[in-house]
């Protein structure tokens, strides 16, 4: 009987202890797959900026895209990256404040590529100094930052906590032209 019994208590906690096993490997996998899909999809912006010619921040749409002024922050929603000094052949991140999604657009294009969804911030885009901060004039030497904040993991989708949201979960970059000019 005292056998039968500490042989029960011993697999009622080898059980619970697989089944939380089993519930931090799904948490960990979500939280992986989902800094895995933003890298992946970040990974042809940087290249696009890193070999770009001209970069410009402003606020803009699959359609039109103005350039922020200088004397103003640098900071918008869209951003035009020009491989060449001609600068009517261009790629164009824009966030899509409908779909709460960044796109990727090419000049004259009518179709578009999502690369992140669930988007919070509004403020992608930021033009910065070597420290940090914020210019407010487009500066040849400049530090390109991407602020990404999500509310839904996808990738699998999963819901978590209250009102089906994640907690937090935030891709922060900055990015260089490698030759300046």
């Amino acid at each position: 009987m005292v056998t039968m019994a500490i042989l029960m208590v011993v697999l009622a906690g080898v059980l619970t202890s697989h089944l939380f096993g089993l519930r931090m490997f799904e948490i960990t996998k979500a939280k992986l797959g989902a800094s895995d899909q933003a890298r992946v999809a970040i990974q042809r912006l940087i290249g696009e900026i890193r070999s770009a010619k001209t970069v410009r921040i402003g606020n803009g749409n699959l359609s039109s895209f103005s350039e922020i002024p200088d004397g103003s922050l640098q900071q918008g929603t869209a951003i035009q990256i020009c491989a060449t000094t001609n600068t009517n052949y261009f790629v164009r991140y824009f966030f899509d404040t409908n779909e709460r999604s960044l796109k990727r657009a090419t000049n004259g294009a009518y179709t578009v590529m999502a690369v992140a969804q669930f988007i919070t911030n509004t403020v992608i885009f930021t033009s910065e100094n070597f420290a940090g901060t914020i210019l407010t004039e487009n500066q040849n030497n400049r530090v390109i930052g991407l602020t990404l904040q999500f509310y839904q993991i996808r990738y699998p989708v999963i819901h978590i906590g209250p009102g089906n949201y994640y907690d937090f979960y935030q891709l922060r970059t900055k990015i260089t032209r490698r030759v300046l000019e």
